[in-house]
């Protein structure tokens, strides 16, 4: 880890010339070269930067941020890239080093940056700390997407019209998903409303569409599911009758399923927490992702 964001510290020591030839030998003449830690946040960077920037993906379906290890590869597209942009909140926590170092001579952006602290929700195991998944509550990703034409903006100003006209039609696409997830969420009564999934990704969603989350692990998957958590969250079925449980895409189902047997709950479908759907699939997209979520907790809660 160290010695990667050493290496990485070296590289970008070069002059802003030797930058721009390398971002401009990975894209086409003319594009910003754009690199995303996550599908999310690369789906954001695509729409509004469109023919301007070439934007690709460090991180790609069911991969868990909060583990992740970069690769030396991964080096040379962190030292190839021109702008780049990651969540923060510590998501990407084994990568920390490695984007202070590399701001020092490119533009490293938090895409989370803007969120005001009451925004956030509070990490119960770790002080001063926030949790990152944020691109669950549409409306807190809404400012994500604004951080990102933001950014944009300030590093290619030509085109700063264009990455606002962009961003603000996306919003308003975003500003109809959120309805769509309040729709889907009403179909439920309060006491239906109770998700319990593989690890601590949906408090954000919870609290924006009504829900009552239980996550078997903690925030970070680095952490393995407690003895204590799972059977609370057993207690938890029993008491309310929940009739599906959910486990993730990009975590272990082994203390999930546990839970299902000892409560005698079905699994519903895989949840997309950390990461987006295959490239063809309905999640591949962010609002993809988020339709396909709702609808599957939604059908799933609501299922004899």
């Amino acid at each position: 880890m160290f010695l990667l964001a050493g290496t990485l510290l070296l590289a970008g020591c070069g002059s802003a010339s030797s930058e721009s030839r390398a971002g401009r030998e990975g894209s086409p003449p003319g594009k910003l070269t754009v690199l995303a830690t996550t599908g999310m946040i690369a789906d954001a960077a695509q729409i509004v930067g469109r023919n301007q920037a070439e934007v690709a993906t460090l991180m790609g379906p069911g991969v868990d941020p909060h583990l992740y290890q970069p690769t030396a590869f991964d080096s040379k597209r962190l030292k190839a890239a021109q702008l780049i942009f990651y969540n923060g909140l510590h998501l990407e926590g084994k990568m920390a080093e490695i984007f202070e170092s590399l701001s020092r001579n490119k533009r490293v952006v938090a895409v989370s940056g803007g969120l005001s602290a009451d925004s956030l929700l509070s990490w119960k195991t770790s002080v001063g700390m926030h949790d990152p998944h944020i691109w669950l509550d549409v409306k807190l990703w809404q400012e994500a997407v604004r951080t990102i034409a933001q950014a944009y903006s300030e590093v290619d100003p030509p085109h700063a019209a264009e990455y606002t006209l962009r961003a603000g039609d996306y919003l308003a696409e975003l500003d109809q998903l959120d309805a769509y997830c309040r729709t889907r969420a009403a179909e439920l009564s309060e006491d239906e409303r109770v998700l319990i999934t593989s690890h601590d990704a949906f408090h954000y969603f919870g609290r924006a569409y009504g829900f009552e989350v239980v996550g078997i692990q903690g925030i970070s998957t680095d952490t393995e599911a407690g003895l204590k958590a799972i059977t609370d969250a057993v207690d938890l079925i029993r008491k309310k009758n929940v009739r599906a449980i959910f486990p993730e895409t990009s975590v272990p189902r082994a203390a999930i399923e546990r839970v299902a047997t000892d409560g005698h709950a079905k699994l519903g479908p895989e949840l997309f927490s950390d990461a987006l759907g295959s490239a063809d699939s309905p999640a591949g997209t962010y609002a993809g992702m988020i339709k396909t979520n709702i609808d599957s907790i939604v059908d799933a809660l609501k299922a004899p």
